[in-house]
């Protein structure tokens, strides 16, 4: 972990090693009086480096498992859509509600969370909404309709949105600039084998039961992380640092946020990247599995290959090219790579190259995924470094516009029915080229180069 980061962390985090420590006013801030030590002495600073690289790393645990989270809630449910289908008697395209109304939840419920973590706090806000999560999630295991469980993960969603924006605003008050893309690339690699292992369990748990017991295994995780949260995620925004105003001050916050050129232009593009692998994430269980006749273990094990891939260029980018190159070329080099892996699934599924077969799709999916890794950590980063004093609400805008983009796409990918996989490449080259297009057209890179001494 950065030093610079280690010591921020070791700041505002560590209780364990300063018995002279006091809580702030219950909100679970840990202020240091005097030295932290009886006498006044300083701790040496190898005792201080090793309590703060242990503290560093429970919190980037923590961190790691709230943004674990949503995938968790998406892709163990994936290999149970058809069954899904089949147990409510509902059709695919009515079922795929089911992603899109959690996808919407998890938007709306940024934008409400993300300011409330900015006037009150990271910590209440987020032990509110996990326990709101773990009792939907609860719900959605004894849901008798199809439109009862999109009524369900509809608040599903609204409350597991606090675990996605205030992960991203406390990475923002422990890091700033280079370290800050490094730790998105870390929370990567940790909340990346959710989408690894998530297929796997939700394949493994239809073969114990049904699609409900995906839902109960939900429901456990998510009391599980609650209770870590509330022992050990300490708070990141001191009272002094805090918005005082109401939803009037917060919507201002929002407008001037909305009016810098540059951090609209990575918020639309990280968020049209994301709309591009959302479509892969809704259309992959019936791509392959109905059209290419693939078991839901084979595709558990496919969906995990392309997690791994993302990961991996995810680590090649915060260990290896942050710091050599700037981040702005990084991420046009992912975004070139995902409209041209795009291009290469829409030809393929649209009969081009004649019947491909799975192999060749599957393989144009992990270039795609994989470039995901340069684009995602580096979208955020890039708008959040531009947003010191409003993190929480600068990230319920990052996240509100990939949500909602996402669930946008999502039942586009169903429009032609499931024989089919070219709405899924049409919808993915679609937004992977207007990511292209806003990054070059609003972030303008080679002005901002110009502009460094």
């Amino acid at each position: 972990m950065p030093e610079s980061g280690v010591s921020r962390a070791q700041h505002v985090h560590i209780t364990d090693t300063a018995p002279d420590t006091r809580a702030d006013a219950g909100a679970g801030v840990a202020t240091r009086t005097g030295t932290g030590l009886p006498g006044g002495t300083a701790p040496s600073r190898p005792a201080a480096t090793a309590a703060a690289r242990r503290t560093g790393l429970l919190v980037t645990l923590v961190l790691g498992g709230l943004t674990a989270l949503p995938p968790l809630s998406m892709d163990m449910y994936l290999p149970a859509l058809p069954a899904v289908t089949d147990a409510l008697h509902a059709p695919a395209s009515t079922v795929q509600l089911t992603l899109t109304a959690c996808l919407t939840g998890m938007a709306l419920g940024q934008v409400v969370v993300g300011p409330m973590s900015d006037r009150w706090g990271r910590r209440r806000p987020l032990l509110l909404g996990m326990i709101i999560y773990v009792f939907a999630t609860a719900l959605c295991v004894f849901a008798p309709t199809v439109e009862l469980l999109i009524g369900f993960r509809l608040l599903q969603g609204l409350a597991g949105a606090a675990g996605i924006v205030i992960a991203r605003a406390v990475v923002r008050d422990m890091y700033d600039g280079m370290e800050m893309a490094r730790f998105f690339s870390t929370l990567m690699l940790i909340s990346g084998v959710a989408p690894v292992i998530a297929p796997v369990i939700g394949g493994q748990v239809l073969r114990l039961t049904d699609w409900r017991g995906i839902f109960a295994v939900l429901t456990v995780v998510g009391t599980l992380l609650t209770l870590v949260v509330w022992k050990w995620l300490q708070e990141t925004l001191p009272p002094e640092e805090r918005h005082t105003g109401g939803v009037k001050d917060a919507l201002h916050t929002m407008r001037g946020l909305l009016a810098d050129r540059v951090f609209t232009g990575y918020m639309i593009a990280g968020s049209l990247a994301f709309a591009a692998l959302f479509a892969y994430v809704s259309a992959s269980p019936f791509v392959v599995q109905e059209i290419y006749g693939a078991s839901p273990q084979t595709f558990s094990m496919l969906f995990g290959i392309n997690s791994i891939g993302l990961i991996a260029v995810g680590q090649i980018n915060g260990k290896i090219l942050v710091g050599r190159i700037s981040l702005d070329k990084a991420l046009g080099f992912g975004l070139s790579v995902i409209v041209l892996a795009a291009t290469a699934l829409l030809l393929m599924t649209s009969g081009v190259f004649g019947d491909v077969g799975l192999v060749p799709v599957a393989s144009g999916l992990f270039v795609l995924m994989s470039a995901m890794g340069l684009a995602m950590p580096n979208t955020n980063a890039q708008a959040l470094m531009r947003t010191k004093h409003a993190a929480g609400s600068a990230s319920a805008l990052l996240g509100t516009s990939s949500f909602l983009i996402g669930a946008v796409a999502s039942p586009l990918v169903g429009i032609a029915g499931e024989a089919t996989a070219v709405p899924m490449a049409v919808v993915q080259l679609v937004c992977a080229a207007g990511a292209m297009v806003c990054f070059l057209a609003l972030c303008r890179p080679w002005q901002q180069v110009a502009a460094r001494p």
